[in-house]
């Protein structure tokens, strides 16, 4: 029976996604994990268990399941590709597929990922984070061949015991908002603590991204500032000028001149054994402590090189974390507030030269304005696709789209109206653009 059923999930996991529809999808993913003696699913309590009776880590993967971000490498992972299948094997896997009641004192990671995984002691000690998302094609951030070497470094940190307890605090929650997605604000009373699986299936299920977007609300709704770390959450390794291997831990493949690292003495072929005392097991644990880190710092950092141990300093200077975040699912909630349901992109060379708008100056086209109800509030104020916005309250410099929206959202309030100039057909034109 159990091979039928594996039989059946093996079908329902490579049919292809874009002929099922989202409630489809859900449900299907359900049924290709009933009765798996390799997945524990959507119970962690139940995992924990297992993991301590048999004292083995725990493998805890959180995946949105509409999302087509990561499908492949989610699929290779459910699959037991031969990559990672022995070590699957010494570990408790647990599958969670709804953000609804995700324990946030026990688990924080990107929440822009449709993919994340935990390697934790039974008593959900976290070894290491697993996954990392950006604005780059999905294989140059993950790989089998780097989730086998974080498998095998938290494997040797579960054999260590009590010993490798202490340097693992720094990766452990140290406090959170809320309990559960649920608690705030924003989101409560909109969803249950279970997957409807016989009604509006995909709708009751919590998005990862919610979470984020609740918590930026936050401080939208009180009126304060959104803090960098909560507009810019868990930076690129980029920030620093580096480029990570996505097949090694955390190899270093290309380090920028002049950079934060290049200054800190980083080359490429180094791999970071620890930061800020953590041993780093992957890029993510990497964003782990740049997310954790305040707007100017000193981290520490054990380098290997050539079989050898280095020490170096990454010296992080004010605004340091200010990166692009316009390929953020996110941004989409953050373009409603701060620039009215616009989607901006700066123009090239060519077209800077036809409009005559010189390099230094700002230049953003219109590529989308929302449609409907709060996107809808720059359309509303006379916006049309195709404008290019040359001043931005008063700001004439040039800027990206994830400037003005810091702008908005760090020196405006909900309420508050900027004045846009737009360049419409060649003639310029003020616009009232409402934040909310």
């Amino acid at each position: 029976m159990r091979s039928w059923m594996a039989l059946i999930g093996v079908l329902l996991l490579t049919y292809p996604a874009d002929a099922q529809d989202r409630d489809t999808k859900v449900r299907n993913d359900r049924a290709s994990f009933v009765g798996s003696r390799e997945w524990i699913y959507n119970d962690l309590a139940d995992g924990a268990k297992v993991a301590k009776e048999a004292d083995r880590p725990l493998l805890v993967v959180f995946r949105c399941i509409p999302c087509v971000a990561c499908q492949k490498f989610d699929d290779d992972v459910a699959r037991r590709d031969p990559i990672i299948r022995d070590l699957l094997d010494e570990f408790v896997c647990v599958r969670i597929v709804q953000a609804n009641v995700v324990d946030l004192t026990l688990f924080q990671h990107d929440f822009d990922q449709s993919f994340a995984a935990y390697l934790m002691a039974p008593d959900l000690t976290i070894y290491g984070r697993y996954g990392t998302r950006s604005k780059r094609p999905e294989y140059e951030d993950i790989s089998l061949e780097g989730l086998r070497k974080a498998m095998e470094a938290a494997l040797r940190l579960h054999k260590q015991g009590a010993a490798a307890k202490a340097s693992l605090a720094g990766k452990q929650v140290k406090q959170e908002r809320y309990k559960t997605p649920r608690d705030y604000p924003a989101l409560s009373g909109r969803y249950g603590e279970r997957i409807d699986y016989e009604g509006k299936t995909a709708q009751s299920c919590m998005h990862c991204h919610q979470i984020r977007e609740a918590e930026r609300l936050v401080y939208r709704a009180s009126k304060e500032p959104i803090p960098d770390a909560v507009l810019f959450p868990y930076p690129d390794p980029a920030v620093l000028g580096l480029k990570m291997d996505p097949r090694g831990m955390a190899l270093v493949e290309q380090v920028e001149p002049g950079s934060i690292a290049e200054r800190a003495g980083v080359k490429v072929g180094d791999e970071f054994a620890t930061l800020a005392g953590q041993p780093m097991l992957s890029i993510a644990d990497i964003q782990w402590v740049l997310h954790n880190t305040p707007d100017r710092a000193k981290i520490p950092a054990t380098i290997t090189r050539g079989g050898k141990t280095t020490d170096a300093t990454l010296d992080l200077p004010e605004g340091w974390r200010r990166a692009d975040v316009s390929w953020r699912v996110t941004t989409w909630d953050l373009r409603r507030m701060g620039l009215g349901g616009l989607k901006l992109a700066e123009l090239d060379a060519a077209d800077r030269e036809r409009a005559k708008l010189p390099a230094d100056a700002m230049a953003l086209r219109v590529e989308h304005v929302g449609q409907y109800g709060e996107h809808a509030a720059a359309k509303k104020a006379g916006f049309q696709k195709g404008d290019v916005l040359v001043s931005f309250d008063g700001r004439t410099a040039k800027s990206s789209e994830t400037d003005l929206i810091a702008h908005a959202v760090q020196q405006k309030k909900a309420g508050d109206e900027v004045a846009v100039v737009v360049l419409r057909n060649g003639e310029r034109m003020t616009l009232k653009l409402p934040l909310q």
